[in-house]
């Protein structure tokens, strides 16, 4: 069997798996985004997300970033590689600008990007994990569309956005 052919299999059934997970577990409407022939894996893009639907708000842990003395809220999706980087909390983080777009930072470690989006589409406010680098990155203006990069949740409120462009240092929580 070819090389990509294998990677493919080995993408794919962990992520149906989690399908099947998810819509055997649900409660609420399944919101579950359908395979898309092309990739042949339940992942959605992140211009696809909604950006709050009530159910994405009941499943999502709220957390809080510090930044200068200033609290702001956000809420992580309920994607593996977001409850991988909950269970890191509460952290402190050193942050550098990126492009002028988003604040960067090493995580202690990688995070697990089992049945993660086929690619994402940053917004100002979203909270991501690139898999290169193994880094959190906080984006303050819109970013360009990556397949490295994981959308792990967005501010709650957008008005704390600029708040993140001159941040240094970072302490993130679970929200209380």
């Amino acid at each position: 069997m070819p090389r990509t052919a294998q990677r493919t299999i080995a993408h794919a059934v962990p992520a149906a798996a989690l399908l099947l997970a998810v819509t055997a577990c649900s409660t609420t409407p399944d919101t579950t985004p359908a395979a898309s022939p092309s990739q042949g894996s339940p992942r959605q893009s992140a211009t696809d997300r909604p950006t709050t639907e009530p159910s994405e708000e009941n499943s999502a842990m709220h957390i809080r970033l510090m930044t200068d003395g200033h609290s702001v809220d956000a809420a992580l999706n309920d994607s593996s590689t977001a409850r991988d980087f909950a269970a890191l909390l509460p952290l402190t983080l050193d942050l550098d600008d990126f492009q002028e777009t988003e604040r960067i930072a090493d995580l202690p470690r990688k995070l697990s990007t089992d049945g993660t989006p086929a690619s994402s589409d940053p917004k100002a406010g979203d909270l991501a994990f690139y898999t290169p680098w193994g880094n959190l990155a906080l984006f303050y203006r819109d970013g360009h569309p990556s397949p490295e990069l994981v959308i792990l949740g967005h501010l709650t409120d957008r008005g704390d956005i600029a708040r993140l462009a001159d941040a240094d240092r970072v302490r993130i929580q679970p929200a209380s």
